[in-house]
């Protein structure tokens, strides 16, 4: 499949505002995907090509943060670990099953985590006491939503922060980081089966990785500056942006 130059310049542009949102909150899928369908590409095609976009931007993000200081590797690593083998058997999965169910359950889920979120002022500005030990939690959360991420996707980051601000007690600034390591590890795991699979459409994702670094390295820069507040508000935009979606493809 060939693109031209002015899709290719589109799709550069879409990585930049996918990925800056992305870095900050998550969600950058809802910007890269549509733009990669608006191109041509068929769907297996164009979720192949925005893992292995947004793999990159989501690596420029880890960087960021670990250099920032927001990464304990100990607590991280064996999410990302987890989630890195179970979302390879999630996009395996999506090929043989039909997520008709999770499309339909999804939508109410993150609508509950809006409403949670909005009636929650404090949630995320200060660190808490963990509810659970770190590896149990990542043997759990790697597993189910590394395979829901690459089995379906939409609203992955939105589960692991509340789940990382709820259970192991991060403030809002190590959730993000915290999120961008686990999904860092998903998206490898399954664009290694789309790569397998002949599902990337290398030129578009490469004009998208253009974009991508500006983007991510100015979001994961505010997220650094700015802390809670911002993430907070990207972040409800970013859920309820996704609810409308998927509401929106039933």
């Amino acid at each position: 499949m060939t693109l031209t130059t002015e899709s290719l310049i589109w799709l550069c542009c879409a990585g930049g505002v996918g990925g800056f949102i992305d870095s900050i909150a998550g969600g950058g899928g809802l910007i890269t995907v549509p733009a990669l369908l608006a191109a041509g590409l068929p769907p297996q095609l164009a979720f192949g090509t925005n893992k292995a976009q947004s793999s990159v931007g989501t690596t420029v993000a880890v960087t960021r943060y670990a250099k920032g200081g927001l990464i304990s590797w100990p607590q991280v690593r064996s999410a990302a670990i987890i989630s890195f083998v179970a979302s390879a058997f999630g996009a395996w999965a999506v090929t043989l099953l039909s997520n008709d169910i999770l499309k339909a359950i999804v939508p109410w889920l993150l609508l509950a985590i809006v409403f949670y979120v909005m009636f929650s002022p404090k949630l995320g500005e200060e660190g808490g006491a963990p509810k659970m030990q770190a590896g149990l939690f990542g043997l759990l959360f790697g597993s189910v939503l590394g395979f829901y991420d690459g089995f379906f996707g939409p609203g992955t980051g939105a589960f692991w922060t509340i789940a990382t601000v709820s259970l192991l007690g991060l403030e809002l600034r190590r959730a993000t980081a915290y999120t961008k390591v686990v999904n860092l590890g998903s998206n490898l795991g399954s664009l290694i089966v789309f790569i397998f699979k002949g599902a990337v459409l290398w030129p578009a994702a490469f004009a998208m990785v253009g974009g991508q670094l500006i983007g991510t390295y100015l979001g994961s820069g505010l997220v650094l500056a700015k802390g809670a507040t911002l993430i907070r508000r990207v972040f409800l935009c970013v859920v309820i942006g996704i609810v409308v979606r998927l509401l929106w493809m039933r």
